[in-house]
């Protein structure tokens, strides 16, 4: 008898360029949490630190083992839903605006089971662009048409006030520029949501301006879970979580942003709390430890299972 190979004719076959979809859950009592990559972009470290000399910064990505020219700057936004309900987004990424080593969510967010006619709250932390531009693409398009957005009041306040805007650094011009096509077509149907206030139930917004003046974190809680969501306290936990009196180039008031760091990320470390950043590496959730006047991110350890 003949012998016979496999055929691969009708395999499928993986494309060795990619990496499999950029989704993980965990739980937080009744909540199960998604965190969804939207890939990254570089930044070149030249300048990105305001107080540091280049020489440190780079000391501090070798001993990350991270590269000593740019910083890869990850995006990943969170999906939550209780008890098999409806979705509510914390951040949307940069949709089709970003990088081209971005732009990756909607592909990770579906491959994760999730349809964008499942959202019902989209829960915004601050208007830079990697935040908001997930919500609407450059052609207009409502990505979440059915959803309630909901957004902080102070960090609303800034951003469409027009005399700011006209008054503004004609480099920040562009940014009021973004938060307009963002959510000028829907402004009468946003929602705006106070610091100390449960904005979905079971998430409540913290006030933690500096990177902007209306950034916000929250704190979900469910029965005895909690998950600190820091949004942009920091940028890369290597550099910032380390070196909590650093300042970057991104942040509007850095010494407003420093004091909210020290106390956000004192907080983690006294807790024991789980934390969530936007910008940690990928799945970008873990824990603080108080290390002498610094800390340290300690990720959590993978789990193929929620």
């Amino acid at each position: 008898m003949a012998q016979t190979t496999p055929s691969t004719a009708t395999s499928p076959q993986a494309d060795a360029a990619q990496q499999a979809p950029g989704f993980y859950r965990y739980k937080v009592g009744d909540f199960e949490v998604t965190a969804v990559n939207d890939g990254f972009a570089r930044r070149p470290l030249e300048g990105f630190v305001r107080n540091a000399e280049l020489a440190q910064v780079q000391q501090a990505m070798q001993e990350a083992f991270l590269p000593g020219d740019a910083l890869p700057i990850t995006f990943t936004t969170l999906v939550l839903r209780r008890n098999g309900g409806g979705l509510t987004l914390i951040d949307t990424g940069n949709g089709d605006m970003g990088a081209p080593t971005s732009g990756h969510w909607m592909k990770n967010f579906r491959a994760a089971g999730f349809d964008p006619s499942q959202v019902e709250t989209v829960v915004i932390s601050h208007f830079h662009g990697d935040h908001i531009n997930g919500l609407r693409l450059k052609d207009g398009t409502a990505v979440f048409p059915k959803a309630q957005v909901m957004v902080p009041a102070a960090e609303w306040a800034f951003w469409m006030d027009d005399a700011r805007m006209n008054q503004a650094p004609e480099a920040m011009k562009g940014a009021f520029q973004g938060v307009r096509r963002v959510f000028g077509p829907i402004a009468n149907d946003v929602k705006r949501y106070e610091a100390d206030k449960e904005v979905v139930p079971g998430l409540t917004a913290i006030a933690a301006p500096g990177h902007t003046p209306g950034h916000t974190a929250y704190m979900l809680s469910s029965g005895s879970g909690k998950l600190m969501v820091m949004s942009d306290i920091t940028n890369h936990p290597a550099l910032f979580v380390r070196n909590p009196d650093w300042a970057a180039v991104f942040d509007m008031d850095a010494d407003q942003a420093r004091a909210t760091r020290h106390k956000m990320l004192d907080m983690a470390a006294t807790e024991r709390a789980q934390v969530a950043f936007y910008h940690a590496p990928f799945p970008a959730t873990g824990h603080i430890a108080k290390d002498g006047n610094r800390y340290r991110f300690v990720p959590v350890q993978w789990s193929p299972a929620v």
